[in-house]
Parts: C-alpha cells; structure tokens; sequence
C-alpha cells in the first residue's frame, strides 16, 4: 500500500509514500531501542546541544517548511512560517531549561539522603495530527528527547512529506541515528507497535474517538498515555468587556488554521447586553478576511485538509440551520476543486444543534446569547469538551476569579485567546483528554518519577 500526499487546494496528488511492512516496523522498533540505551546515558547538558541546532534549522528552514505544510494540509504561508518558528522557540526553551526541570530534589526524611529522580522511560510513540503538522510532532518530541526517551512517529497519512521532514530536522541536528523515526504507516498498525515491549508509553493528539482507540489498546498493554484530543472551546463575552478587544481575539482565534484547531475558539457565549453589537462586529471581522490559494502571500483561509472534512463541516452547519440557527455569513460549498469553505456565522445556537455539540473543525462560528454570567458559565461548560476557555470583562480580577474557579478546561485566559507556550502547561479535561504538555508538567510526563532513599 502507499501513503497519498494530495494538495487540498487543487485535488492533485503531490506523491505517493510506500508504506512501511511489518518488518520493517519491527526494525525501527529495535533500532529506537538500541539508540535510546546509549542516549539515555548522555548528560543533560550534552542532550540540548542537538536541540539548539534543531532551533537554528527550524528558523533556516521555515520557508521550506511553510511551503510544505501549504502543498499538504492547505496552511497559508505566513501561517507556516510562524509555525516553524514557534517549533524554534520550544526547541531553544527545553533545551535552556531541560537540565534544571529534570534535576533531582532532595527531600527531607529519616534517611541520610533522600531526593526524587526523573529517569527517562524508553521509547515513546507519538499519534500526531494533520492540522499542525510540524508543531504538533516538535511540542511532543523536544521534552521527550529532552528526558532521554527515544521517539517514534506515527503521523497522519495526508502528510507523509512533513513527518519525514521532521525526520531528517532532528537527524541533521545531530541526534543519534533512530532516536527519532518518522514510520509511514496506517492507523492499523498502531496496536501491534503499542504492544510492541520496547514502546514504553504513547502519547496522541487527536480526535476523542481515536484517543479512546488509542488508551484502550496502551491500558491492556499496562502503557503510560498522554491524550490532547478534540474541543468545543468557549469564549465568554461578559456584559463589561471590551468589545474591540474581544471582537478582534475572537475572529482571529476562529480562523487559527483555517479554523482546524483543537484549541481555536468555536462557541462565543455573549451577555444579551453585548450580543446584537458583537454579532455584527464579529460578522464584519470574519467577512474582512480573504480565503484563497495558502501558496499566495495575504490569504488568512486556505483549504480545509481534506474533501471530507469539508464536507462534514458543511453538515454540522446545515443541520444546525435546520433546527432553527440563524445563518449571518458564508454556509455555502464554494464551487471549485478545492476543499474550500467560507468563513460561517451562526447565531441563535443552542444545545442539542451541532454547532453547539459538536467540534466545528473549520471556519465556522456559533454564538450563543444568555442573559447573565451565570448563564453564560453554565452554557460554556455544557459540553463534552474541556480543553480551551476564555472570558472577557474589563475587570481583570473578575476574569481570574471565573477563570480559576468557574470554567472547567485545562487551559483558561483571560482577555486574550487560548494558546499553547513552551512555559505554561497545555491539556484538557473530560472528552479533551488527560495530561499535559510544555513546561516542567510535559517534561515531567515520561520519566520514571524515581525515588531514591539512602540511609
């Protein structure tokens, strides 16, 4: 069989990828296994050495890269660049800090000498996803590199070119050979690399259904998972926010990508004070931005990644308009090759539609009217989901307090849209999966968290 790379914005067929047999597999098993003895050896500060030149490639490279990712999934360019040189950035954080996050801690006990240690776990497999093809697999591997684990990539099969390119990255940085191998495989091949005694633990970002997939397999294998899988993010416009702020921040975190983000905001709960003005503030933002070829320079929308993403989109949308959504932009199936779809507003959303559901993982935007905060707090978080939210009010107090207290998701800002930073821990709750990514937490997640008592 063949791994097909087809660029979204024509239809056309970039390449065909041989896929990997079962031998093979077994052989990049071993040799990440092999590589991982001798790496988990190497000194702390000798470890972020490679790491640093992975940082310089990134930013050498992010043209290149850009360019890939636009011909692959539909990212625009300038999109792209900035994708690679958040990967530089994660790359040149680990590798400042990575030493001091993995250091011993002393305790105090009876013993002489007692401390934790972080001793890292093995191999490690990555599920990663189409959408950020880059970032995704760079955020998992710098930490996981970091502590001393080998690592494995199973990445989506309509972006072959990346996964390699990602390969060859981390190889002309200097890490030994089969530390990091991109294996160009199908999903169903994944529970025979899971069982696999050399992979130590997994870790996939993805859709809830294939997270479940993927933690009932590692469960019956007694295998350590991190999952960062869907969102229906919520943004919460108080009857106090700074409606140009808050109108700004919307439109750009529902068009992150295209709109296919896990993180991006997709359910905007405004107080009824707020809403007739934020409705048409947010229709002219969205109507403002120009959809078109990613490989031109000024585009803010490229092609969803696939036909039948865009044509599921299309569904969520229709339906919701059905059982009674209002539709104040876009919602219409371009003519064309491309998988291309409008940016989309619809109001007067409610429970039981899709759009209020479902994850609308495309550049479509359903806003939610309440009355008050109380209102709005429960609406955010009725849903499946837990991985993203947001709340805007002028009072910054006000915005920490909800944002501790009252809205559930592992990541929660406030005047500002949701994102992930090398510094600060990214995950979810409920359906959005469990565990965390970045900082000392994502560093922390595959190691063997060691205790060490000397009497």
């Amino acid at each position: 069989m063949a791994l097909r790379a087809v660029n979204p914005a024509t239809g056309q067929t970039l390449r065909e990828y041989a896929e990997m047999d079962s031998a093979q597999q077994a052989a990049a098993v071993r040799s990440a296994q092999r590589a991982f003895e001798g790496w988990r050896r190497t000194a702390l500060r000798e470890r972020a050495a490679p790491l640093r030149r992975a940082a310089v490639l990134l930013r050498e490279r992010q043209h290149d890269y850009a360019r890939l990712m636009a011909e692959e999934m539909g990212k625009p360019l300038a999109q792209g660049r900035s994708e690679a040189d958040k990967c530089a950035w994660v790359c040149d954080w680990f590798a400042e800090n990575g030493e001091a996050l993995l250091a011993p801690e002393e305790v105090k006990t009876d013993a002489s000498r007692s401390f934790v240690a972080f001793a890292p776990l093995g191999v490690v497999l990555a599920v990663m996803p189409w959408n950020f093809p880059f970032w995704q697999v760079i955020r998992f591997a710098a930490p996981t590199l970091m502590a001393g684990n080998a690592a494995l990539l199973k990445h989506a099969p309509n972006v072959p070119g990346c996964a390699l390119a990602v390969e060859r990255l981390f190889a002309d940085a200097g890490f030994p050979e089969g530390l990091f191998q991109a294996l160009l495989i199908d999903v169903a091949a994944v529970p025979a690399l899971i069982a696999a005694p050399e992979v130590r633990a997994v870790t996939l970002t993805g859709s809830t259904r294939a997270g479940r997939a993927v933690a009932a397999q590692a469960g019956a294998a007694l295998k350590k998972t991190v999952l960062e899988l869907g969102g229906s993010d919520p943004y919460v416009i108080l009857e106090d926010a700074d409606l140009d702020l808050a109108v700004e921040t919307c439109v750009a975190s529902r068009l992150i990508n295209s709109g296919q983000s896990c993180v991006a905001a997709k359910r905007f709960i405004v107080v009824e004070a707020l809403r007739p003005r934020f409705e048409e503030m947010f229709v002219a933002g969205m109507k403002a931005k120009r959809m078109g070829d990613p490989l031109e320079d000024g585009t803010d929308i490229g092609p969803l990644a696939r036909h039948d993403l865009r044509d599921t989109l299309h569904r969520q949308v229709s339906e919701s308009v059905a059982q009674g959504a209002r539709l104040l932009l876009g919602g219409a199936v371009p003519p064309g090759a491309g998988a291309y779809y409008p940016a989309t507003v619809l109001a007067g959303v409610h429970r039981g539609m899709p759009a209020f559901d479902e994850e609308l993982f495309g550049p479509a935007a359903a806003i939610v009217g309440v009355p008050d905060e109380e209102a709005a707090l429960r609406a955010a978080n009725d849903s499946a989901y837990g991985l993203g939210a947001a709340i805007f009010t002028r009072d910054a107090a006000r915005g920490a307090r909800l944002a501790e207290g009252a809205l559930q998701a592992g990541c929660c800002f406030v005047n500002a849209l949701v994102k992930s930073d090398p510094r600060l821990p990214f995950g979810g709750i409920k359906d959005s999966g469990y565990g965390r990514e970045l900082a000392s937490f994502g560093i922390r997640e595959f190691v063997n968290v060691k205790t060490v008592y000397v009497r």
